[in-house]
C-alpha cells in the first residue's frame, strides 16, 4: 500500500486549509486500507464500494484506479476496469502493469486489436515482464495463432523454467490441437512446479476424456475435485467417466448431489453430461443456462445484424465438427443433397478437423460452398457468417463434444437453430429456434425451452436412404452369439446404461430363458463392469455378449441376427434406433419425459409402431418378455416394419426435407415482418415454394 502523501507545499493555502487537505488525504488512505484488505478477503462488493468512494472524492488517484481496475476485472464488470485502468495509464504512463491488466479486460471482452497492442506495449516497457507473455500467449492461443502462442509461453518457460502457467498454457495448446501426451506432459510438469494446481488436474482429465480413458480421467479429475470441491462443471463430468465404464457404485448419491447443485445454480455438470443421468426438462434446461452463461454468454461485440430486405434466396448456413465419417453425417447427407437448390443457397462451415473421407466429398458435393473453418476462431467465424450474408444459422452440434457455441453467441445470423445434435434445450437467448417434433416435446413441456419450437408434422430426426448396408452374412457364431435362444440386443453407447435400466435387462433375461443380451462393446472395464453387475443380479455373465466395432455398413449387416432392440431410459437411441429400424430390426422403448428420452418413441411413431412405446417399466418389461415368448406376435411385427419402411414417414426423406424448408420460410417471413421468432407448426405434406 502507498505511504501517506505528503500535502501541497502551495504558499497560499493557510495552515488550516493545509490541515483539512492532510485529514481528506489521511481519510482516503484509510479508506483504500479498507478496500485493499476487503479486496484480499474476497469481498468484493464492499471493497468496490470504498474504492469508488476514494475515486469520487479524487479522480486522479491512482492506487485507487488501478486497485479498482483490478477488481472489476476479477468480477467481469471488463468495462470499468477499462475506464479505471486507462485512467491510471494517463496518470502513470509507464505503469506496465496496467497495461497488462487492461489487455486482459479486452481481452475477456473480444476486443483482441486493443489487447494486442497492450501487452505490447507493457512487455516493451517492462522487457522481463513474464506475466505479461503468459498473458499475451493465452490471447495467441484464443487467436488459434497457435505456434506463436507456444513460442510465447516458451520465452517464460526460458527465463523461469518452474513457471508453472507457462507449462499449463503451453498443455492448452498441445490440447485443442489434439496433440494428447505432449499435453499431459505439460500438465505434469505444471503439477511437479505447483503441486496443488486443481486447474492442471482438471485439465489432464479432460485430455483423459478426449482419450478415452475414463478410468485414469476419474483419478486424476478427483485430485482436482479433492482440491477444489466446487469445480466448475467437473462433478458432473467424472460422472458421465463413471457412466461409460458402467461403474455404479455411488450412482444414486452422486445425481441426487449434481441435481441439487443444480437447483441451487451451482456450476456442476455438462448439458450433455446431464441427458444421460436424469429425465426432467427442467433440471435439463437449468443445467444449459448456467453451462451457456457461463462458458457462452451472449456478446455483442459485433453490433446488431441490420435487418436484411426480403429475398427470393435465402442463406443456410450450417455448422459442424462432423462432416465426414459420423453418426450425424450418416442421418442427415441425403437432406442436403435434396434441398430445393432454387430457393436455398447453402454453405457448410466445416469445424472440425479435415478428414478427407467418402463421407466428406459426398457432403461437399451438396453444398454451393464448403468452408473449412477449423483454424479460425468463433469471433472470427461469426463475422465471416455476416459478410457472407446468412440468413440462418444452423447449429448442428449444441452441446456435444467440440462445440463452437461461441459462434452463435456473437450472433452469426439474424436466425439462429438448433438441430439434430443435441437433444435438449441450449437454455441460450441467441438459438431462436429448436426443430422437434410434438412426440419428443410436448405442448405442456415447451416452457422448458428458450427456444421457439419448430414442430415437425412426423419425427424431427432426418434419415438418409443410402445408408448401405454390407452384402455380408454374418452368422450367430461369428459375432460370439449362442447358436440358439433368443437375442436381445442394444448397440448404445455404454454411458446410456443406467442401473435402473439394467435392473429390467435382467429382469427380462430371467424370465426368458436361453436369451442373451448383445451390448456394444466399449471400454474393456465398462464390460467387465456389466458382468460383474449381472452376477450380481443373479444372472450369468456369459448371458452378455459384446459387439465389437466394426465398419458401419457390416454392423447394419449384423443386425439380422437380433431378435429385438432394447432402449435406453434417460438417453435413448437416437441414430442406432434408426439404423436398427432401417434393417428390420424392431425397437422396444420406455418414454420419458425429456427430449434425448422420448426420440425412439418419435421414430417409432413415425413407422407406425406405437405399440412398441411403453410408459411404465412394468409394460415395459412385460412386453420383452411376451415378444420373446411369441414368435408370431414378433413376426407380425417384424412384416409390418417391413411394409412401412419406405411408406411410412421415418424415412421419407423428401417429406422431411420439404417441411424443414417450409419451417426456413417460415422463420424468414416472421423476420422480414420483423416479427420475434414463435412457435411454428409445420402441418404435413406442406412445401411453400
Amino acid at each position: 500500500m502507498p505511504a501517506v502523501p505528503n500535502p501541497p507545499t502551495d504558499n497560499d493555502l493557510s495552515s488550516e486549509e493545509k490541515q483539512k487537505l492532510l485529514l481528506k488525504q489521511i481519510q482516503s488512505l484509510q479508506k483504500l486500507q479498507t478496500a485493499f484488505e476487503l479486496h484480499q478477503k474476497g469481498q468484493y462488493e464492499q471493497a468496490r464500494e470504498f474504492y469508488e468512494t476514494v475515486i469520487e472524492a479524487d479522480p486522479n488517484h491512482f492506487d485507487a484506479l488501478q486497485l479498482l481496475g483490478a477488481l472489476t476485472s476479477q468480477t467481469g464488470d471488463y468495462e470499468r476496469a477499462i475506464e479505471c485502468l486507462t485512467a491510471a495509464i494517463k496518470i502513470e504512463p509507464t505503469f506496465a502493469e496496467g497495461y497488462n491488466n487492461r489487455a486482459c479486460a479486452y481481452r475477456s471482452l473480444k476486443k483482441y486489436e486493443e489487447a494486442q497492442a497492450d501487452f505490447n506495449h507493457a512487455i516493451a516497457l517492462k522487457p522481463f515482464y513474464l506475466d505479461a507473455y503468459y498473458n499475451q500467449a493465452n490471447l495467441l492461443h484464443e487467436l488459434k495463432q497457435f505456434d506463436d502462442a507456444l513460442n510465447s509461453f516458451n520465452q517464460v518457460i526460458t527465463v523461469k523454467p518452474d513457471y508453472a502457467l507457462a507449462h499449463f498454457g503451453r498443455g492448452n495448446v498441445f490440447h485443442e490441437t489434439k496433440q494428447y501426451e505432449q499435453a499431459l506432459e505439460c500438465y505434469e510438469l505444471a503439477i511437479t512446479h505447483q503441486p496443488n494446481y486443481p486447474e492442471a488436474y482438471n485439465n489432464a482429465s479432460m485430455v483423459l476424456v478426449d482419450q478415452r480413458q475414463w478410468a485414469a480421467a476419474i483419478a486424476v479429475g478427483s485430485n482436482a475435485l479433492s482440491l477444489r470441491p466446487n469445480y466448475d462443471f467437473l462433478r458432473g463430468i467424472l460422472q458421465h467417466a463413471k457412466m461409460n465404464i458402467c461403474d455404479w457404485g455411488d450412482y444414486a448419491a452422486s445425481i441426487k448431489e449434481i441435481v441439487s447443485r443444480i437447483e441451487s445454480g451451482e456450476k456442476t455438470c455438462s448439458p450433455f453430461g446431464l441427458l444421460g443421468l436424469v429425465d426432467d426438462p427442467v433440471i435439463q434446461q437449468r443445467c444449459a443456462a448456467i453451462y451457456t452463461q457461463s462458458k457462452f454468454p451472449a456478446n455483442d461485440v459485433l453490433g446488431e445484424i441490420p435487418q436484411r430486405p426480403r429475398s427470393s434466396k435465402i442463406r443456410i448456413g450450417y455448422y459442424s465438427t462432423e462432416f465426414h465419417n459420423h453418426a450425424t453425417a450418416y442421418l442427415i447427407a441425403e437432406f442436403f443433397e435434396l434441398h430445393n437448390k432454387e430457393q436455398f443457397e447453402l454453405i457448410a462451415f466445416s469445424l472440425g478437423l479435415n478428414k478427407q473421407d467418402e463421407m466428406r466429398a459426398r457432403l461437399s458435393a451438396s453444398f454451393d460452398q464448403f468452408i473449412d473453418v477449423s483454424d479460425q476462431t468463433d469471433l472470427d467465424i461469426a463475422k465471416l457468417s455476416r459478410a457472407l450474408q446468412i440468413d440462418i444459422a444452423v447449429d448442428l452440434k449444441g452441446y456435444t463434444a467440440d462445440r463452437r457455441t461461441g459462434i452463435f453467441a456473437f450472433r452469426a445470423a439474424p436466425i439462429q437453430v438448433s438441430y439434430l445434435g443435441y437433444p435438449g434445450s441450449m437454455g441460450a437467448d441467441y438459438i431462436d429456434y429448436i426443430i422437434a417434433d410434438r412426440v419428443v416435446i410436448s405442448e405442456a413441456a415447451s416452457q422448458y425451452y428458450s427456444e421457439k419450437i419448430v414442430y415437425l408434422p412426423h419425427s424431427y430426426q432426418v434419415n438418409d436412404r443410402q445408408r448401405a448396408i454390407a452384402k455380408k452374412v454374418f452368422t450367430r457364431a461369428e459375432a460370439g452369439l449362442p447358436e440358439k435362444g433368443f437375442i436381445f440386443c442394444c448397440f448404445n453407447k455404454n454411458y446410456k446404461i443406467t442401473p435402473d435400466t439394467f435392473d429390467s435387462w435382467m429382469r427380462i433375461l430371467k424370465a426368458t430363458e436361453g436369451s442373451v443380451l448383445w451390448l456394444f462393446q466399449g471400454d474393456p472395464a465398462a464390460s467387465e463392469n456389466l458382468k460383474a453387475e449381472a452376477q450380481n443380479r443373479g444372472v450369468s455373465s456369459e448371458r452378455l455378449v459384446f459387439a465389437k466395432e466394426i465398419p458401419l455398413a457390416e454392423h447394419l449387416a449384423r443386425h439380422h441376427l437380433a431378435d429385438l432392440f432394447l432402449d435406453t431410459l434417460p438417453y435413448n437411441a437416437h441414430t442406432t434406433a434408426s439404423d436398427a429400424l432401417w434393417v428390420g430390426l424392431p425397437v422396444l422403448t420406455l418414454i420419458g419425459s425429456s427430449f434425448a428420452s422420448r426420440v425412439s418413441a418419435s421414430l417409432l411413431t413415425a413407422i407406425g409402431l406405437p405399440e412398441l412405446i411403453t410408459s411404465t417399466v412394468a409394460d415395459y418389461e412385460a412386453l420383452a418378455i411376451e415378444l420373446s415368448q411369441d414368435p408370431a406376435k414378433l413376426q407380425t411385427l417384424k412384416q409390418k416394419l417391413s411394409n412401412n419402411k419406405l411408406t411410412m414417414p421415418l424415412f421419407d426423406t423428401p417429406d422431411i426435407t420439404n417441411h424443414i424448408e417450409a419451417a426456413y420460410l417460415q422463420m424468414m417471413t416472421r423476420y422480414w415482418d420483423d416479427l420475434d421468432p414463435a412457435n411454428i407448426v409445420i402441418e404435413p405434406n406442406t412445401a411453400e415454394g
